[in-house]
């Protein structure tokens, strides 16, 4: 299961989606996730469809990678639409025994609730699987540039969010080791009630730690080493640069988004 968290991994290829300016890349994200949940209707969940296929096919990115994506969260679905189809009332019953009741609300809201999770996950996976960690972090930083003339540290909070996101998949490989070294001294990690369970990830929990914090003392030494200080006077190897691509991907963007905001105020 550790293996199949993606979250925070790049993958380099030659496609127009890797091509596109980073933080038009980033613009186009949060308009898809305002889209996802302003929609109340089908149409919503439609675009979103087509966005994420599209986005997929022009990045080149092998659809088993998006589905690959979506295994660590099938817990999550799993209970929020068992909530969503037993909590809700609304319509014809299709479905009671005794104080379980299933009705036409409660499946249309599970399925919509289901269909968007996983559009919101794929959709935001093909943001970090398309932008290598720079790059993500000189976009953000020139994102949230307005907030400099507040004296806040832009390029130090980029810089932080993104070391957190790249440092994800390094976690869970360790994790995945620690694990299967602790089960070849014999531990049990799979059976006993939730409380056993809980108490077997302790020998997990503390090497983990210990290699993350071990990591981030590496991680600072060399940045120290390299005379990094901030984002003061410091220049780049790469300078962002936005194309006709970028003005077209965000225009088709803004229009999705106009035309599921329409629709919503017309059905309901």
């Amino acid at each position: 299961m550790l293996k199949d968290i993606t979250l925070g991994q790049y993958f380099p290829m030659d496609s127009v989606v890797h091509k596109m300016d980073a933080r038009y890349k980033i613009i186009i994200t949060m308009l898809f996730l305002v889209m996802l949940f302003w929609g109340q209707h089908l149409t919503a969940l439609i675009a979103g469809v087509i966005f994420v296929v599209i986005a997929t096919v022009l990045s080149k990115i092998p659809p088993k990678m998006v589905i690959k994506s979506l295994k660590p969260i099938v817990p999550i679905l799993v209970i929020t639409g068992l909530l969503n189809l037993f909590m809700l009332d609304g319509g014809a019953t299709l479905f009671q025994w005794k104080f379980l009741k299933i009705t036409e609300q409660g499946v249309q809201t599970s399925v919509f609730m289901l269909v968007r999770i996983c559009l919101l996950i794929a959709g935001t996976s093909l943001l970090t699987y398309t932008t290598s960690p720079i790059v993500l972090t000189d976009a953000i930083e020139s994102l949230l540039s307005p907030l400099k003339k507040l004296n806040m540290p832009v390029h130090e909070l980029a810089m932080m969010m993104t070391i957190a996101l790249r440092f994800i998949p390094t976690l869970i490989e360790e994790t995945d080791k620690i694990m299967s070294a602790q089960k070849a001294r014999g531990a049990d990690l799979e059976s006993g009630s939730i409380f056993q369970r809980a108490h077997a990830l302790v020998p997990i929990l503390i090497p983990l730690f210990v290699s993350a914090f071990r990591r981030a003392e590496e991680l600072a030494l060399a940045m120290e080493c390299r005379c990094y200080h901030g984002g003061e006077g410091r220049t780049r190897l790469r300078v962002l640069k936005s194309g006709m691509r970028d003005y077209i991907a965000l225009g088709l963007m803004i229009l999705m988004l106009a035309a599921v905001i329409v629709l919503n105020a017309v059905l309901y």
